[in-house]
């Protein structure tokens, strides 16, 4: 990094769109509404209001890092491109046949998510590969060819290929490939063991078809802004986030869009590392808010929990199962429909309901007079007195407390006291989010009270202390520029790129010479790929194996030396196996032998660690001298509040609760449940009472 860096992080969300600009000497952030017909007109718009409340230009911009949940939102609203599937004779319903699996298996209604691909648009080719590559039936070109023909037909736009067991020999796909391109050749073209080149082809095949169906999408979008930030004279490198938590080219962005699916909330888990780094916090719940969704993440010795596998659009909410299951590395978190704009209605049996539909940016909450109708979490706070309805946004919006009251009442009647119902909506919506966190502290094997609660995102500082009260967790810290705290993320994480390889090895019973060559070309080509993001720069790699005793379904991840293996390293594996078998499960199965079945080979530029946070003593405690009546979730009485702005604050402050900080991108709540310090960093810190 130079001395005279100016580098832009930006966040489109499904509300607002958060950009920060970060130069050595100075930080300015901005939250403005998402233009959902065209994303990166927000985007650009607020870099260029930063840039002149800098009074700099854009060709003086050194990096630009960019999350964004356009491959998201495509999948979940099925609004991606027409795509086919071309796949082994025989096998195109595999991605409705799935696992077998039910996630609900007492529901005799069971609704499983939709194909991305209709059965009439999934070709199927003699062709078949046995479970180590070798070919068993030769690819067929003339069957090729005809679905080719097909597919032009009937206006195809993005084509998966995923042939069985393709994973260990991609011969078949590529001349598939070829023979597509020569009767299609502007279609885009997603193979399965480039996508996802590992064994379970169900998962397989759903990845791919994922990163097909939203290619075009991504590809146009990523276009499009690139131009614009031609024309617009910035001439510094653009970065995508990935879902991993890394940063990846445009070009392979494009390529891999699947990778993008979580990369806005990959961001806020970087920027709560930070935290948990600076802090020294060993077991941190990272909690971001924004305005359509929740996010929660787990985060040990600042590092966050990792996953090589997730589920998107779940027709069920928190149902496992119930998704479209992408095989892709990610971090691991849990996400609600639980956000500022999180819709509250009432169910058939006269219930109060909050999400998981949003009223994103168009309309938007009532409060926004855009036209919204319906009642949502941040119509609740406004009409409770968290938020000020003058200083919105930093002051870029005025709320309307009469629209949302009225938006309120459609929930009960004209007489309905629109302060009792707000009271339920964000109880509701916290109890939601206290649930989430519960059932996935279970799953990952761990609790929720034992940590301290990092809060970020526009709506999240203003529920964060009754999140904690309900969980049990005793400390919560609303950092610097939370609001946009994923936007920050963005600019404090590795360029990275991360294979994966199915490749079946028992441990004991083989040497590792045709390992040691596939892991070696792993590397190279991840090297590859960071070195032309990042040229230059230091890298450092890791590797990880996906290790399990004979016959069992699924695996448990060790690492692996990074240096070619030798016959002694079986016994290591081993050794690191059992520890992470044991440790997990309370328990062996010592007659079993163990197999290895994909590796993983991740490449990383190196990110200087945040320095630790000093500790004051010199603060003072404040003597607030405003006020606001709140009508307090806990108690359900109003209750009078001490109003506070955090650039009024200084390290060592202190304040008891209750009382509101307010600032530009956030509001934060302290309940009279705690006391509030600011430490050495700036950061808030709530401590519980």
């Amino acid at each position: 990094m130079t001395k005279d860096f100016v580098r832009i992080g930006a966040d489109i969300g499904g509300t607002f769109t958060d950009v920060v600009l970060e130069t050595p000497s100075r930080r300015l952030t901005t939250k403005i509404l998402t233009t959902h017909e065209a994303p990166e007109r927000a985007l650009l718009e607020a870099a260029m209001g930063l840039l002149a409340n800098a009074r700099l230009a854009p060709h003086q911009v050194t990096l630009m890092v960019h999350g964004t949940t356009l491959a998201t939102n495509a999948l979940i609203e099925r609004r991606g491109a027409h795509t086919g599937l071309l796949t082994t004779e025989g096998f195109r319903d595999v991605i409705e046949i799935g696992t077998e699996g039910r996630f609900d298996q007492y529901d005799l209604g069971i609704e499983k998510p939709p194909a991305l691909v209709a059965r009439r648009f999934r070709q199927g080719v003699p062709e078949r590969l046995d479970v180590d590559g070798r070919v068993l039936l030769p690819l067929d070109p003339s069957a090729v060819l005809d679905a080719a023909r097909f597919f032009a037909t009937e206006g195809v736009e993005s084509l998966a290929i995923a042939f069985l067991h393709s994973y260990a020999n991609p011969a078949h796909e590529r001349q598939a490939a070829d023979l597509i391109r020569s009767v299609l050749p502007d279609i885009e073209i997603s193979l399965s063991s480039e996508v996802s080149p590992e064994m379970r082809e169900y998962e397989r095949f759903s990845t791919t078809i994922a990163n097909a169906y939203v290619q075009p999408i991504v590809a146009g979008y990523l276009g499009r802004l690139k131009s614009n930030l031609d024309d617009l004279d910035f001439h510094c490198p653009l970065f995508l986030m990935l879902s991993s938590g890394g940063l990846t080219t445009v070009e392979t962005a494009m390529k891999f869009p699947v990778r993008l699916v979580e990369s806005g909330p990959a961001g806020g888990a970087i920027f709560a590392a930070g935290i948990a780094q600076q802090r020294g916090i060993d077991k941190m719940l990272a909690f971001d808010m924004g305005g359509t969704t929740a996010k929660i993440c787990f985060i040990d010795q600042g590092r966050p929990y990792r996953s090589q596998s997730f589920e998107v659009a779940r027709v069920h909410r928190f149902r496992k199962g119930s998704g479209l299951p992408l095989r892709i590395p990610v971090l691991e978190m849990v996400e609600i429909g639980a956000g500022g704009g999180s819709i509250a209605g009432v169910d058939s049996i006269g219930r109060l309901t909050v999400g998981p539909r949003s009223a994103g940016s168009e309309p938007g909450p009532a409060c926004y007079n855009r036209g919204g109708e319906y009642p949502t979490v941040t119509d609740a706070d406004l009409l409770l007195g968290r938020i000020d309805a003058n200083a919105f946004a930093g002051g870029q919006m005025s709320l309307d407390a009469v629209a949302a009251a009225t938006a309120m009442r459609t929930l009960g009647d004209r007489h309905s006291d629109v302060g009792i119902l707000a009271l339920g909506i964000c109880d509701v919506v916290d109890e939601t989010m206290a649930s989430a966190a519960r059932v996935h502290a279970v799953e990952q094997g761990t609790t929720a009270d034992q940590r301290t609660m990092v809060a970020f995102g526009g709506a999240a500082p203003l529920h964060a202390a009754r999140v904690a009260e309900k969980l049990g967790i005793a400390e919560v810290i609303v950092p610097e520029n939370a609001g946009v705290g994923s936007a920050v993320g963005f600019l404090h994480a590795p360029i990275a790129y991360e294979l994966s390889q199915t490749f079946h090895l028992l441990i004991g019973a083989s040497d590792f010479g045709a390992l040691n060559d596939v892991l070696a070309d792993m590397a190279a080509t991840a090297h590859a790929v960071v070195a032309r993001g990042a040229p230059g720069v230091e890298r450092r790699e890791t590797r990880t194996a996906f290790a399990r005793f004979r016959g069992q379904g699924y695996e448990v991840a060790i690492d692996v030396p990074v240096r070619p293996l030798v016959p002694g390293d079986g016994r290591l594996l081993l050794k690191t196996f059992e520890d992470i078998y044991g440790a997990q499960y309370g328990g062996m199965a010592p007659k079993l032998g163990v197999e290895i079945l994909t590796w993983r080979v991740l490449v990383s530029t190196t990110v200087p660690a945040p320095s630790p946070s000093a500790e004051t003593n010199d603060g003072r405690t404040i003597a607030p001298t405003e006020w606001r009546s709140v009508l307090d979730v806990s108690s359900g009485k109003t209750q009078v509040y001490a109003v506070a702005r955090r650039r009024d604050l200084r390290p060592g402050d202190q304040i008891s609760g209750p009382v509101l900080i307010v600032e530009d991108g956030t509001t934060t709540v302290v309940t009279p449940a705690f006391n509030l310090t600011v430490d050495a960093s700036g950061n808030l810190v709530l401590t519980r009472r």
